[in-house]
């Protein structure tokens, strides 16, 4: 009776525990002083992204949060392995993209954590100095995903290099242009290639991290820019539920700081503008 008497004590407080504590794997967010003890992995593309990602490693790892960086170098494969879970989140992209990707991609559940900067985008040449130097039949080069590519025809729609047709939106393709002026052939290439094609073509319109990634600087090379209201804010991207992982909360606070806001400004020069 007596060792029966002490089982059923010892079942009565385990159920009482268990009622009373979650069973989730999630890292438990700290109370008071207490640190996170996680690690997190996150895909970015290597300039601005690692750059940024690796400027505020030591202060995540104040907190208990260690970061690994992966580098990618295209737009596809960092969502692909946050979707495997092979990462816990990805900065490389704006919501635009992140939306249109998705659309392509149902069975991902991929979602916006919080936006951290602007990259302006911009139209290059090795060729000419200033837009009206455009040659008549000349190329023009533009980055090949839809949003991206919609965004670029805005731009070159902006800069008066072409006229797109009235109430048309990021998602614009060449079928929305009712005059090319210069009767320029556009190629579509993989953003991360286009920096290569400046030899072959007149111009290309190029995002701003893969043309620095090529040792272009925005502010001197670029004929003309995005200005600071455009609205393709780079982001954190997580999988669906994990942005209230106290770790993802943690990156997200750490990355949204007066001190990282100091760093793009003076590193970047405003080539970069923090959207915080």
């Amino acid at each position: 009776m007596k060792k029966s008497f002490w089982a059923m004590l010892g079942l009565a407080a385990t159920l009482l525990l268990s009622g009373c504590g979650g069973g989730g794997g999630d890292t438990p967010a700290p109370s008071g002083g207490d640190k996170l003890n996680a690690t997190i992995k996150i895909g970015a593309t290597p300039v601005p992204h690692s750059e940024i990602l690796a400027e505020i490693k030591p202060d995540l790892a104040e907190k208990g949060v260690t970061l690994e960086i992966v580098e990618f170098n295209d737009y596809v494969q960092p969502n692909i392995a946050l979707n495997d879970k092979e990462l816990d989140a990805n900065f490389f992209q704006h919501e635009p993209y992140l939306n249109d990707f998705v659309k392509e991609h149902t069975e991902m559940k991929l979602k916006n954590a919080g936006g951290v900067h602007v990259e302006p985008m911009g139209i290059y040449s090795t060729k000419i100095k200033k837009l009206d130097e455009i040659p008549f039949g000349g190329t023009v080069s533009i980055p090949n995903d839809a949003t991206n590519g919609g965004r670029a025809l805005l731009l070159l729609h902006k800069a008066g290099v072409i006229t797109l047709r009235d109430g048309v939106s990021e998602m614009a393709t060449v079928q929305d242009i009712i005059s090319n002026h210069n009767d320029l052939t556009i190629q579509e290439i993989e953003a991360a290639q286009l920096p290569r094609t400046l030899d072959d073509v007149d111009i290309s319109v190029i995002n701003t991290n893969f043309a620095m990634n090529a040792n272009l600087n925005p502010i001197n090379d670029a004929l003309f820019m995005e200005d600071k209201t455009s609205p393709y804010v780079n982001i954190i991207t997580v999988r669906d539920g994990d942005e209230n992982r106290p770790e993802i909360k943690a990156l997200l606070e750490t990355i949204r700081s007066d001190k990282v806001k100091n760093f793009i400004n003076e590193k970047y020069k405003g080539a970069i503008v923090p959207a915080f």
